[in-house]
């Protein structure tokens, strides 16, 4: 498989592409305002802890408080790093006999790393398992384990790793080698640890001098760490078309004694490095409901807070007369396309998939099986079960951070994010109901009707216009007058004597 990973610069964002084949399967997003938080680690302050809900809240200085729950804290409870009642914790008592509940308390200082960013309005998740991540090797300070990542398939460079890991590791401090460090021999590795380390002494001297809350550490910015966690040697390139990213990246590549550094390419071309790598028009697909496929299915993914759906459908398809074949062609195909966009528009949580419904079981196996298969190129941890009696395929998805669609678009501010607004109907009728409040409270009866053009239009046109219609039925005398700031949709009730605002007083 052929990988690439093109890198956009400008002075409002980075965006990093990653293609496989020549198609893009992943994209990343960071802007000066909305920088990448998983990894950072805070000195915080517990704000309250809900034995209920088995977590703890902590203040971080976000506007959401972090989500602390109780599967998140260490096994070695000195890795909270808070004040802790020592008769709590005897050597005779192992962890999971100690309540988290017990060992945390409102108004405790802790300090924790974000594992996912915040997402619309639930705050960062965080944990007690501070890691530091280097280019060959994960530092976790005080654990016992040395790990090697699954992605190195030879069982034999998988034990050489693990033998070089445990003879160099340091007391308290586990070890995970990552997939780039295939290969590479024992002063390599060593002298990324020594780094980790150093850094490691920084943190503590950090978390011993700051006030809560307080930021400890910052993780690389998306560009290096994209380039930390995917440039691995199966990629063949990487392009950036901005001479400043391109010097920072062979810096890192150079400092951490990477061989890929004549992979590294600066792209010279009047023409923006997205469109000549036909980016931007997948980019634009991505953030679109409807996904048309070469076979002329298409899917329909909708976003909900509780999950996200997908339909498949047959679309222009005309396949051959077997319905059970051309259902299964049409199913296989989109089972790629969802993997793909899911990836690209890296959605998280619970997904739930409607495929076209087939008969035969073992069909349906070859689908579970392909689905299955595409998820196996996704670094996200993903579960699928198997079909259901309904047709249906319910799977989740690891979410670290907010989806594609939120970090490029934001609540639309007529419809407030829910893709519709009330029809000149519907608000004819609400503000049919506040007049006849308003007569019934005795007020003057001398009305003005303040609202978007569009809307006195639809009040007033016509020889017996609507306003007239209410004017003789509650026998009120209403003036209109049109506010182009107004939205299509909203409009105010005011007392022409007083001009008093009662919109909100009688629209209960």
């Amino acid at each position: 498989m052929k990988k690439e990973i093109i890198i956009n610069s400008t002075n409002e964002d980075t965006r990093i592409a990653l293609l496989e084949n020549s198609k893009l399967v992943e994209i990343f997003v960071e802007r000066p305002d909305n920088e990448r938080m998983v990894g950072d680690i805070y000195k915080g302050r517990i704000r309250r802890v809900v034995k209920g809900m088995q977590a703890a809240f902590i203040n971080i200085g976000f506007e959401q408080d972090g989500f602390l729950h109780f599967s998140d804290i260490g096994e070695e409870v000195n890795q909270l790093f808070a004040d802790i009642d020592e008769e709590l914790i005897s050597e005779n008592r192992k962890k999971q006999e100690i309540d988290p509940a017990d060992l945390l308390r409102n108004g405790q200082e802790i300090s924790v790393q974000i594992i996912k960013e915040p997402i619309i309005t639930k705050g960062p998740r965080v944990t007690t398992e501070l890691t530091l991540p280097g280019r060959f090797m994960v530092l976790a300070p005080n654990q016992d384990r040395v790990g090697v990542s699954r992605k190195i398939s030879s069982m034999a460079e998988r034990k050489r790793l693990r033998m070089i890991a445990r003879k160099i590791r340091p007391k308290n401090f586990g070890i995970i080698i990552r997939t780039v460090a295939e290969g590479k021999d024992e002063v390599t590795l060593n002298n990324d640890l020594q780094k980790l380390l150093k850094a490691w002494k920084k943190v503590q001297a950090e978390i011993k001098r700051s006030q809560p809350p307080a930021l400890i550490f910052k993780d690389l910015g998306m560009a290096s760490s994209v380039i930390r966690d995917l440039f691995t040697s199966d990629v063949q390139r990487v392009v950036v078309d901005t001479r400043k990213m391109y010097r920072e990246i062979h810096r890192y590549l150079k400092d951490v004694g990477s061989d890929l550094l004549n992979r590294l390419e600066y792209f010279k071309s009047r023409k923006p490095v997205f469109d000549v790598f036909k980016i931007e028009s997948e980019l634009q697909k991505s953030l679109e409901r409807k996904v048309w496929m070469d076979n002329g299915g298409y899917i329909i993914i909708e976003h909900t807070e509780a999950l996200t759906s997908i339909d498949v459908n047959s679309g222009r398809y005309f396949g051959k007369r077997d319905h059970e074949r051309n259902s299964l062609k049409i199913n296989l195909e989109a089972s790629r396309e969802i993997a793909r966009q899911l990836r690209l528009r890296d959605i998280g949580g619970l997904i739930i998939i409607d495929f076209i419904d087939m008969e035969q079981e073992g069909n349906k196996l070859k689908l579970l099986n392909e689905l299955k298969k595409e998820f196996a190129h996704d670094r996200a941890v993903s579960r699928v079960t198997e079909i259901s009696r309904f047709g249906l395929v319910e799977m989740t998805r690891q979410r670290i951070r907010p989806s594609l669609i939120y970090n490029i678009h934001e609540p639309c501010p007529l419809c407030e994010g829910s893709g519709f607004v009330p029809t000149p109907g519907t608000v004819m009728a609400n503000m049919e109901r506040i007049i006849r409040r308003y007569v019934a409270a005795d007020y003057d009866r001398r009305i003005i009707i303040r609202a978007h053009p569009q809307l006195i239009e639809y009040l007033t046109n016509k020889r017996i216009s609507r306003r007239l219609r209410l004017m003789w039925k509650y026998w009120i005398r209403i003036d209109t007058e049109a506010d182009v700031n107004m939205r299509s949709f909203e409009y105010r009730v005011l007392v022409k004597k007083t001009g008093e605002d009662v919109t909100e007083k009688f629209g209960r």
